[in-house]
């Protein structure tokens, strides 16, 4: 047993080490996803071997000191997307439906033929924006009766798992399709024009992730996000970022996203909110996202519910607040990382 508990132990070890390298290597990325999951195990793994330790030498206190640092990185880095963790954006106390906007998205998994449960989903939710992505000409037509309520659309529906389809009730403005680092992997951009008349921007993402049957490295997936990220630097308006980032917020492409574009992570202060892996609970990680300005305040942000995909949609309402802007400090990024934003960016393109 202590053999099984030492292997298991120095695993966690390794996993926790791993994704401090800056490398872009998908083994090593990948240990970015799972930190509540180490976070568990190690400490199960500790509790374990003083149980069944007796004497303890110098070697077991090494290994536990060891465990206790992964536990405290482990622990550092996921803290902020608990409950105790200061909220990054502020609830909103507003109930003004022409200032809000509501968005529902969801990967819905391509071979998942479960679209009418997706649309009583969608009908309960009463989104103002729909995102669904995954979505092949088969979901295009399963979907075609939201073109009835949501008039506005974009459809790029693909057959490789990287089709987007964006409906809206509300006026989008000079809608693009853009393939920004893959000539497969599109990207919605559009402008959006709220009841009171305020426009914002909306930008829809999805790049692929770091795993062996997609990309070997996580190069393109972060290029794709700090291109958008930069992008939006520039802009005076509102915006906000949606889509499955197949990336966690407590990685450091997401610190870096976040710092280059100065956008705020509603999921900051208020819980997981794990929309992948539905199938698994143990293996759940936050992969679907909603970063915004700090124009806005939250009003409503939740998981839904399953309907067969390995996704569960994601809904957020949020409140355009422009006073919210001093109360609400969005972060920027440094020299290094700049250089780093522009080397990334450079490498994939």
């Amino acid at each position: 047993m202590k053999i099984t508990l030492v292997m298991i132990g120095f695993l966690m070890i390794i996993a926790t080490a791993l994704p401090i390298l800056r490398k872009e290597a998908w083994w090593i990325r990948v240990f970015d996803f799972p930190r509540l999951q180490i976070t568990i195990i190690t400490a199960l793994t500790l509790i374990a071997y003083l149980l069944l330790e007796g004497n303890l030498g110098a070697a077991d206190y090494l290994f536990f000191a060891a465990l206790i640092v992964c536990l405290i990185y482990q622990g550092y880095r996921i803290y902020p997307y608990t409950i105790f963790s200061p909220r990054q954006v502020q609830q909103s106390k507003n109930s003004r439906k022409e200032s809000s906007i509501s968005l529902l998205f969801a990967n819905v998994l391509m071979g998942n033929d479960n679209a009418a449960r997706l649309k009583q989903i969608i009908r309960k939710a009463d989104p103002d924006i729909i995102l669904t992505l995954e979505t092949n000409q088969w979901w295009k037509d399963q979907l075609q009766e939201l073109e009835q309520t949501h008039s506005f659309t974009v459809l790029q529906p693909q057959d490789n798992t990287y089709g987007m389809l964006l409906y809206s009730r509300l006026e989008l403005i000079n809608p693009e399709v853009k393939f920004l680092i893959q000539n497969d992997v599109p990207s919605i951009h559009t402008r959006v024009k709220l009841p009171s008349g305020q426009e914002i921007a909306l930008h829809c993402i999805h790049p692929k992730p770091p795993f062996p049957t997609e990309d070997k490295s996580s190069t393109e997936r972060d290029a794709e996000l700090l291109i958008v990220g930069k992008a939006i630097k520039e802009k005076p308006i509102p915006l906000l970022v949606m889509g499955d980032l197949n990336d966690v917020g407590w990685s450091q492409t997401s610190d870096l996203f976040q710092n280059i574009s100065g956008l705020l992570d509603p999921r900051v202060g208020r819980g997981f909110y794990n929309s992948f892996n539905a199938k698994y609970p143990f293996l759940r990680f936050p992969l679907d996202h909603f970063f915004h300005s700090n124009h806005f305040r939250v009003v409503h942000f939740r998981c839904l519910e399953y309907f067969g995909s390995d996704h569960f949609p994601v809904f957020i309402t949020l409140s355009y607040e422009p006073e919210a802007k001093s109360q609400q400090e969005e972060s920027h990024a440094n020299g290094p990382e700049q250089q780093e934003a522009k080397e990334k960016i450079e490498k994939a393109t």
